[in-house]
């Protein structure tokens, strides 16, 4: 059996990062869409090469199987989130400059491969992405596949099994999940400037670290929600913690009870966010919602599991100028 010209298999080899940034927004997991990327390439290189050829656009091929994968493990992910202990939050991303892979080398933290990095943008601020948990498999699909990655609806009916027609009305149903959430469904949609987002996060991690309970209070909206998901591996609220006092009273607890515990400022699925570390490890990453320059919505997510990207940052000296 003849083997795949190099201009080939690059260009197959080359849909890696686009196939990883539509698994990442349909699974809300870096795990779960490295496994449906990989089981896409491991059925593309169990075909013959006759078959392959046959195929007239390989990557549009691709990205079909790896729709129909990522649909088939949203649906075996809502059975199994309804046994989660607590609240369930997408897995937050780091930074490029702070890209870590923890699932390399049994553990160890080395640099991810580019190809393996999630485009940072609007459709995957925390925001973002937890709207899309509450929406159907195939709304979520049809939704990703057309208004993100704009696909026509014939071909997200291939992947999702339903008519062109019926994948508009998915796609216009999520779209207004999306405006019920004031969630900006449009990347290109204008949003709070990042700037900003920044300095009420560090005057939110200063107040914080002061333990200014009234400082706290100040920062947030008064009807502010806070959700942290510890997966039952950690210990932490698994009900969201309601209103501004009520946040900033756990908050000042939290601190209390894990002295020494370090803040940082780093960016979160393309957002200002906070990173806590203990003794050098990464315990908490922490995203934000705002509303009329309040903090309306505190994302916590504890669980080690979906800290892995997080598990070795950078340089003491590099920490620290970040920080600043």
């Amino acid at each position: 059996m003849s083997t795949p010209s190099e201009p080939d298999l690059s260009a197959i080899v080359g849909e890696r990062r686009r196939l990883i940034n539509l698994a990442y927004r349909l699974l809300g997991s870096l795990a779960e869409a490295e496994d449906a990327v990989q089981e896409t390439y491991t059925r593309w290189y169990a075909m013959s090469r006759q078959r392959q050829e046959a195929i007239e656009s390989p990557g549009a091929w691709l990205t079909a199987v790896a729709g129909r994968i990522c649909l088939d493990m949203l649906g075996s992910a809502r059975v199994r989130r309804e046994r989660y202990v607590g609240a369930w939050l997408p897995e937050p991303l780091p930074d490029h400059t702070e890209w870590f892979s923890g699932r390399v080398g049994g553990g160890g933290a080395e640099q991810a491969d580019p190809a393996d990095r999630v485009t940072l943008d609007e459709s995957v601020n925390m925001a973002f992405l937890v709207v899309l948990e509450s929406m159907t498999p195939a709304e979520r699909v049809a939704f990703i596949l057309h208004d993100v990655f704009r696909y026509p609806f014939a071909e997200i009916a291939e992947v999702v099994g339903r008519t062109p027609a019926a994948c508009r009305q998915l796609a216009s149903s999520a779209r207004r999940r999306i405006r019920a959430a004031e969630v900006p469904a449009d990347p290109a949609a204008p949003t709070v400037p990042a700037a900003g987002q920044a300095g009420l996060v560090r005057d939110f991690k200063q107040a914080w670290e002061a333990k200014d309970i009234k400082a706290l209070v100040g920062l947030l909206d008064p009807d502010a929600t806070m959700t942290a998901d510890g997966g039952g591996l950690v210990g932490t609220v698994l009900r969201p913690v309601e209103g501004s006092e009520r946040i900033a009273q756990y908050l000042i607890h939290i601190a209390d009870k894990a002295p020494g515990l370090t803040l940082l400022e780093r960016t979160v699925n393309g957002r200002p966010g906070l990173v806590a570390q203990h003794a050098g490890v990464t315990v908490t990453v922490a995203a934000f919602s705002l509303a009329a320059g309040r903090i309306a919505r505190i994302w916590a997510v504890r669980n080690p599991e979906k800290l892995r990207p997080w598990t070795a940052l950078a340089s003491p000296a590099c920490l620290t100028s970040q920080s600043k």
